[in-house]
C-alpha cells in the first residue's frame, strides 16, 4: 500500500534521477526502481540485497545468479510476486519491466535509469508490470 504523499515522492525521485549519475550496483535501473517502490510504500528496499555488490553489467548478472534469479523477470517475480495480467494495467508509480530493465510507470510512459541518463519508453512497449 502506498503511503501518504507518494505522488510528491514520485515526482521528486524522477527529478533527482535525471541529475544523478548512473552507477552499477548503486544507481542503476533495478536499484533505483526497487528503492523508489520502497519509498512509496514506506518499507525496506529489496535492493539492499545487491547494492554495492557489482560495478559492471557482467557483475550484475553474477550477483543476480548468486541470489537465485536466472533472469531479470525472474528477479521481479521473486521479489514482487506475479506481475499484473497485462502491462497496460500499470498505474503511476508501479514497477515496469521492459526487455532488459526495470523502471517506474509515469502513466503512458515508463522512466528508466540508464548509463546515458533517464530514458523513457511507452508503457505499451514494455513486457511486465507490478503494482506498488
Amino acid at each position: 500500500m502506498r503511503r501518504e504523499g507518494w505522488e510528491i515522492r514520485l515526482a521528486e525521485a524522477l527529478t533527482a534521477a535525471a541529475h544523478r549519475p548512473f552507477r552499477w550496483g548503486v544507481h542503476d535501473c533495478a536499484t533505483w526502481a526497487f528503492d523508489l517502490r520502497a519509498g512509496l510504500r514506506g518499507e525496506a528496499s529489496p535492493a539492499d540485497a545487491w547494492r554495492g555488490r557489482y560495478k559492471t553489467p557482467i557483475g550484475a548478472v553474477r550477483v543476480m545468479k548468486r541470489l537465485g534469479w536466472p533472469s531479470l523477470p525472474a528477479a521481479g517475480i521473486a521479489l514482487l510476486g506475479q506481475p499484473l495480467p497485462h502491462v497496460l494495467l500499470a498505474q503511476r508509480g508501479d514497477i515496469v519491466f521492459s526487455a532488459e530493465a526495470f523502471g517506474i510507470c509515469e502513466g503512458a510512459q515508463v522512466a528508466f535509469v540508464a548509463p546515458d541518463g533517464l530514458r523513457r519508453l511507452r508503457l505499451r512497449d514494455c513486457a511486465m508490470a507490478w503494482r506498488v
